[in-house]
């Protein structure tokens, strides 16, 4: 749990109110549902296995523990999990010390799409989350292949600065530390 992080009692998107809460092992079922509801996710091995089901149970409990990391959860008024995403603080040297706020993971349900619950999570974070945290900067990574995401992250102020690069380590097992 990251210190000094207040949530939003709610907010509110166009189609309705969503609960934004910390997410528990409770969670873990509906958080993997959205992940595997991504085509691109999906493809890179995301998807609703019970076989599967213990690896991404260590990695909600190794997340849950970190004080650097919040995953939430946004439910809708009957109780369903409908969005997340993961908060990162990142203490850097960069930038004069400045801290960042990596945001990764981002999921809205299919069905939730262009509601406005993605909008409302992403400005609570830009708006309120990192002021409260004293962060200098918001950061995000997308896939190459998410041009809808790429123009929503725009419309929202983000600037598509850097160039990513990623390196898949060979010996590495699914649900490493």
């Amino acid at each position: 749990m990251i210190d000094g992080l207040n949530l939003p009692a709610s907010l509110s998107a166009r189609a309705a109110d969503v609960v934004v809460r910390r997410a528990t092992p409770d969670d873990l079922d509906p958080i993997v549902r959205l992940l595997s509801d991504d085509p691109i996710s999906a493809g890179r091995g995301d998807v609703a296995r019970d076989e599967d089901r213990g690896a991404y149970a260590d990695a909600l409990e190794r997340i849950i523990a970190n004080p650097a990391n919040e995953l939430l959860v946004a439910a809708d008024d009957a109780g369903r999990v409908v969005a997340t995403l993961q908060l990162t603080l990142i203490p850097g040297m960069a930038r004069r010390g400045s801290t960042r706020l990596l945001v990764e993971a981002v999921r809205v349900a299919s069905a939730e799409r262009s509601s406005g619950i993605g909008t409302a999570l992403m400005r609570w974070v830009v708006d309120a989350a990192a002021v409260e945290l004293g962060v200098s900067l918001v950061q995000l990574t997308s896939d190459a292949a998410r041009v809808d995401a790429h123009r929503f992250y725009r419309r929202l102020g983000f600037v598509d600065s850097h160039v990513g690069f990623k390196y898949a380590v060979p010996s590495a097992t699914i649900g490493g530390r």
